[in-house]
């Protein structure tokens, strides 16, 4: 499920990059399989905890999976966004991307990936790394967002185009917080220490 995430937001991207309308209309087909891995993973974990009444790490592991599952089938469904952007952007006159948005899909991306190896393998400093990466993700949004807010008020020919390209940084910034989810997700099985929202509750 996490391969397929991963492969549906890079093809996502591409369409908008070489501004690919097969690509992007491909996209939707793809996020079924993912819809249907997070069917199968609910019944598996619905199973085991009915017949298998797990405690202690086993239990925080089938939670953990649970939720991150949940989180995979999101960036799915952000990858169709982004998709559905593309083929807009393609009915437009080509326009130059904001180039914070190429560092911005790499830092999604990445923190996509180094979430899905923590929890492969239930590193939690690997875990901490990606979480301490979500600001930097945070700035590439908001740079690509600036930068495309003084192109709508410098030229307003370009507005829509513009407009698509703040919505696909918006959905990217989203993957950084769904590899956060899953980043906390492994904090809690090896440390037992739930993140979820501490920042904000502390405050």
């Amino acid at each position: 499920m996490g391969h397929l995430a991963e492969a549906i937001l890079e093809k996502a991207m591409q369409s908008v990059w070489e501004r690919n309308v097969d690509l992007a209309l491909e996209v939707a087909g793809d996020d079924l399989p993912i819809d249907r891995l997070d069917v199968d993973i609910d019944r598996a974990v619905l199973e085991f905890l009915a017949l298998q009444a797990p405690v202690a790490q086993d239990l925080r592991e089938v939670i953990a999976i649970k939720t991150a599952t949940t989180d995979l089938e999101r960036v799915g469904d952000i990858a169709r966004n982004i998709a559905t952007s593309a083929v807009r952007l393609i009915e437009l006159p080509a326009t130059t991307p904001p180039e914070p948005l190429r560092t911005l899909e790499s830092s999604s991306r990445r923190a996509l990936m180094n979430a899905l190896l923590a929890f492969a393998d239930y590193d939690a400093a690997l875990a901490r790394a990606v979480l301490a990466a979500d600001d930097e993700i945070d700035a590439d949004e908001e740079q690509a967002f600036r930068e495309s807010l003084a192109k709508i008020r410098n030229s307003s020919d370009t507005s829509d185009q513009e407009i698509f390209y703040i919505l696909i940084a918006k959905n990217l910034e989203r993957v950084g917080d769904h590899a956060t989810n899953i980043a906390e997700d492994v904090i809690l099985v090896v440390e037992s220490l739930n993140l979820k929202h501490a920042e904000k509750l502390e405050s």
